[in-house]
């Protein structure tokens, strides 16, 4: 069974009256495809070929069902929403599309777009992720009132806007689904080269979310300084110093030097020591 998607935030329902529908309904109009242009800021920028060639099968059949939605810019009309099915008509060579025109405002018509591909779940997580770093950039919003415009919670829009962070390689990869964003935010504290590395790793060893989140932090743990090994007559010296005075022994040498440590634990141990050296008063 589907997740049950969050409610709208406030940012679409302050733009849109609950009577939409009957007010729309008497604003719509048809317009040459030739005449409408895609919005440069356009949250989505990649269409799967796919799912276009079947909308624009069904719109071949069906006609546009749903219009689009567009800001007139001179003689030009602007997409806000519904950039495939204009991609569609003119695949299928049809010469108008149904449009609903509105004068609003930029920021008003991202918001839109933003919202309406996310609730159609058309973007990708970095093409999400990028849509929320415009929006932010473009209009200085902070991440709690994306949250409000997406109807998402602060931890998710922060956590989508972190891919941004990753190397291009490691995108391109999420975008393709070869591996997931939970795989992207495991890596994201790795530099760029090891990124990648573990990118290929993840994709050939099909490895879960979990046990890349294990693999980074085992990376990152001090790796302990192997001791070199010692001379066999100064480890048997040690051995024997070590049996005569009941007390760890250790002997350090350099070229032709070096010193011997004696372990104690208290003062009387000590003195049992000097007592064995006979260096005792």
């Amino acid at each position: 069974m589907a997740a049950k998607r969050k409610a709208l935030g406030k940012g679409l329902s302050a733009l849109i009256p609950e009577d939409l529908e009957k007010e729309e309904s008497q604003r719509i109009e048809e317009i040459d495809t030739n005449l409408i242009c895609p919005n440069p800021n356009q949250p989505r920028k990649i269409f799967e070929q796919d799912k276009l060639d079947e909308l624009t099968e069904s719109i071949r059949k069906y006609g546009v069902i749903q219009p689009i939605i567009v800001r007139k810019d001179g003689d030009i009309y602007t997409i806000i929403a519904g950039e495939r099915r204009w991609r569609a008509c003119n695949n299928a060579n049809i010469k108008s599309i149904p449009c609903i025109v509105r004068d609003i405002e930029n920021k008003n018509a991202s918001e839109i777009a933003l919202i309406e591909n996310i609730q159609r779940e058309d973007l990708n997580p970095i093409d999400e992720a990028n849509a929320y770093e415009f929006i932010m950039d473009r209009y200085g919003i902070t991440q709690e009132e994306v949250s409000n415009i997406v109807g998402k919670s602060r931890v998710y829009v922060t956590n989508i806007t972190r891919l941004s962070n990753l190397d291009e390689y490691v995108k391109n990869k999420i975008v393709t689904n070869e591996i997931s964003a939970g795989h992207g935010r495991a890596i994201l504290s790795l530099s760029q080269e090891k990124q990648i590395i573990m990118t290929d790793k993840i994709i050939k060893e099909d490895l879960s979310v979990r046990e890349v989140e294990k693999l980074v932090r085992d990376s990152k743990k001090p790796k302990r300084r192997i001791a070199p090994e010692k001379d066999k007559f100064i480890a048997y010296v040690e051995e024997l110093l070590t049996e005569r005075f009941s007390s760890k022994v250790n002997i350090k040498r350099n070229k032709n030097k070096g010193k011997i440590e004696i372990e104690y634990t208290n003062n009387d141990d000590l003195n049992r020591i000097l007592d064995i050296l006979k260096l005792e008063e």
